[in-house]
């Protein structure tokens, strides 16, 4: 019999009960996209093609901007910005980390909890980019704004899907 060449841990939790545990592996943390990323650092090119030799189409100094990523080739990554352009951006300048910008008219309501008649907490300009987390699915996400934080609509989000649940 041969031992399986990945090891499992494993972790006892009180009660005595053990959860196996697999160490994250590139087959296990791939994505096939669309998927969402954002801007790790403060400046950021996109190129028109998938490599160093291709013009740079735009340059980005805005630090978490929310990105889709539509396709993957070697390191590189073919983004979507909010603004709907496309180019290819090197992945060690995308971070997981998720954010989202609002967009529509006006301010948008960022709620004590996730309903229309919650307590109005902030608003949040077009514009401003937040960390999202907590998205139940049903329209709704907490955003954290340099520390101020609310949950605000969905709908009002480019970075998010709208039945999408993000712990």
């Amino acid at each position: 019999m041969r031992i399986a060449a990945i090891a499992l841990l494993v972790i006892a939790v009180a009660g005595g009960t053990t959860i196996p545990v697999r160490p994250a592996t590139a087959q296990t943390v791939k994505q096939a996209p669309p998927y969402w990323r954002s801007i790790g650092p403060g400046r950021a090119l996109m190129r028109t093609g998938p490599a160093r030799t291709y013009p740079a189409s735009w340059l980005y100094q805005r630090r978490d901007l929310p990105l889709r990523v539509v396709a993957v080739f070697k390191e590189w990554r073919r983004v979507q910005d909010p603004d709907g352009a496309e180019g290819w951006m090197l992945s060690n300048l995308l971070r997981s980390t998720r954010t989202a910008i609002v967009r529509g008219e006006g301010p948008a309501a960022m709620r004590k909890r996730p309903a229309a008649d919650a307590t109005l907490v902030w608003q949040a300009a077009p514009g401003v980019v937040g960390r999202i987390g907590d998205c139940n699915g049903n329209g709704w996400c907490r955003f954290d704004v340099e520390g101020r934080t609310g949950y605000i609509e969905t709908e009002r989000l480019w970075g998010v899907e709208q039945s999408e649940m993000i712990e």
